[in-house]
């Protein structure tokens, strides 16, 4: 029954041949456009000239720099959002009055897209780095404390009452209790503020910046390199996809405790 079991659980991951298989059949189709459309290259280049516009940006080190910078932004974005999320939530549930107070304000704030207040942002912090990580903050904020929200209130009250029987102060049922019971609510919060972060910080840098990947591409839709903007882009979605998967590793290592054994 277990091997069973095991041979199931298998047959639904995808072979690792898959990802190869559909990133070819993606440049195979993209090719076949640029040579259906015969577009120029201003409107949509071909993937060689997006590759060889790469090789471009990786030698004179201008891929390297505004990476270095749209990185640091949503590291810090990320920390700062899921910090701050993370302990509003706690407070939230733990005070019904207060969550039926700031609920509102936090559903209302979501109304407002980040595009919007950016430009606000950037005149009232400047242009600088603060107000990239504040708007990756504010980006990531929401999903996050809706979850820790979520998993908290998740936690069964059996379980809070045995915590109270045994005498265990505030900082053991979170523990022991708390942290463990919310977690998978939590990292899932995560993995999809990891992916927002990025949009974030392109947003940031879109309404003004000096450097990072939104940068080059308005330097690349300025100079109608269409090319740099493709690897501008590309390179954005591999960011957040290297993001979403170190936040599965995590939610695999910490919830290894949840495998049947």
């Amino acid at each position: 029954m277990k091997n069973k079991k095991i041979k199931t659980e298998s047959e639904r991951k995808p072979s690792i041949w898959v990802y190869p298989i559909a990133l070819l059949l993606f440049l195979f189709v993209w090719q076949g456009l640029v040579l259906l459309l015969k577009l120029p290259a201003f409107i949509l280049p071909s993937p060689q000239q997006v590759w060889m516009r790469l090789g471009v940006a990786i030698r004179d080190g201008s891929l390297a720099r505004h990476l270095l910078a749209t990185l640091t932004e949503v590291l810090s974005g990320l920390f700062f959002g899921i910090l701050t999320a993370s302990l509003l939530g706690y407070l939230l549930s733990k005070s019904k009055v207060l969550e039926n107070i700031l609920s509102p304000f936090l559903v209302a704030s979501q109304a407002v897209p980040v595009a919007a207040i950016a430009p606000l942002l950037i005149i009232w912090f400047g242009s600088g780095v603060m107000s990239k990580i504040l708007i990756c903050s504010l980006t990531v904020f929401f999903p996050v404390l809706v979850n820790t929200l979520v998993g908290l209130h998740a936690v069964p009250d059996s379980m809070r009452d045995l915590m109270r029987t045994l005498h265990a102060t505030r900082w053991q049922t979170l523990r022991y209790l708390e942290l463990p019971a919310a977690l998978p609510i939590l990292l899932g919060g995560m993995r999809v503020g990891a992916t927002l972060s990025v949009i974030g910080a392109v947003v940031g840098e879109l309404a003004g910046a000096d450097k990072g990947l939104g940068f080059l591409i308005n330097v690349g839709r300025g100079q109608y390199d269409t090319a740099l903007v493709f690897v501008a882009v590309l390179t954005l979605v591999l960011l957040a996809i290297c993001l979403y998967g170190i936040v599965l590793l995590l939610e695999k290592r910490l919830l290894r405790w949840q495998e049947v054994k």
